[in-house]
């Protein structure tokens, strides 16, 4: 089977209403696909000139040799003209692509200028941590693997890594960044439609590449004062009895070594801020869909659902496990 063209995939992508830079929902993006736009009226117009002189070519080829003169000048033909015709063409595609793409650009640096809701974004092998900067206090407010966007606003994205080159990229909301060890890249959102999104590493960056995502929930800014006033809390105890003792395993055992439970003794730095989990809507970046019985699988074997990931199995009774399981989906 022939393999399709990129641009038809994502057409079909972009109708199908999935991740696509065909489906714009940011004004980065917006202006990103109105280049790729231009940019395939100008090749595909390049493309048909050529196929089209091609074809006369050919037509013309089919006179004998014989009934060509020896020695023909070029100018004699009009080989001269069709040169610098042709010249003139591809001078004009180009200069059409160049300034577009200059003021594309022009724009997504534009958006700096004006004032911007911070979120830090740090890169994991293979998880994402969020940090949002609390507009009240001036502290930051962490949470992982779910991005939260006020719609009509513009957010400075702050990228990092923690380990190797990641690359951030939210399709229908913006173009991609690289997320460089060492080095703090910054990209712009700004998106103008509510909805949920995809966004994804781009960059190879080892086994678990492919289980790099992050869901994005663009939302009025009443929602998302709400959503974020909802992370800034701590934890407070249980009333439950099977919800205190997964609350004592897992902030007195083996995970509070690697995740924060703000609230409590769990302060490990290793893995993601479990205070708000059970808000999310997948486990591990994408790895699965947000559900009890997730919960219970990945703590048992997270090594045969996403292998070579940074987090141990942590074997439990079953009771214990499921104490674990619905505390965790509490934390909302």
């Amino acid at each position: 089977m022939r393999r399709l063209p990129l641009i038809f995939l994502l057409a079909l992508a972009g109708c199908a209403g999935i991740q696509s830079p065909l489906n714009p929902a940011g004004d980065q993006a917006q202006s990103l696909s109105g280049l790729l736009t231009l940019m395939s009226w100008v090749c595909g117009i390049m493309y048909l000139l050529v196929i089209g002189f091609l074809g006369v070519s050919l037509w013309r080829s089919r006179r004998k040799l014989a009934d060509v003169p020896p020695m023909v000048n070029p100018a004699d033909i009009g080989l001269g003209r069709s040169l610098i015709a042709w010249g003139a063409i591809i001078v004009v595609g180009l200069t059409v692509l160049i300034v577009a793409s200059f003021l594309v650009d022009r724009s997504l640096a534009a958006g700096r200028a004006r004032e911007a809701l911070e979120v830090r974004v740090t890169g994991h092998q293979w998880w994402w941590r969020l940090q949002y900067r609390d507009p009240a206090t001036g502290s930051w407010i962490e949470t992982a693997n779910e991005l939260h966007l006020p719609v009509g606003r513009t957010i400075r994205v702050e990228l990092g890594s923690a380990d190797v080159i990641h690359s951030f990229w939210v399709p229908t909301v913006a173009g991609k960044m690289d997320v460089i060890p060492g080095r703090i890249n910054v990209i712009d959102l700004s998106p103008h439609r509510t909805g949920w999104f995809r966004g994804q590493c781009a960059e190879f960056c080892g086994l678990q590449h492919a289980h790099m995502a992050f869901d994005v929930k663009v939302e009025s800014q009443a929602a998302f004062d709400a959503w974020l006033a909802g992370q800034a809390r701590n934890v407070t105890a249980p009333p439950d009895p099977v919800l205190t003792r997964g609350m004592q395993i897992v902030t007195g055992g083996q995970c509070a070594g690697c995740h924060v439970v703000r609230g409590t003794a769990a302060a490990g730095r290793a893995g993601p801020d479990l205070t708000h989990i059970g808000s999310r809507r997948s486990i591990s970046a994408g790895t699965l869909p947000f559900s009890r019985g997730g919960l219970q699988g990945w703590i048992a074997q997270p090594q045969a659902l996403k292998p070579g990931t940074m987090m141990p199995p942590v074997a439990l009774e079953p009771a214990d496990a499921d104490a674990v399981a619905r505390y965790l989906e509490s934390l909302k």
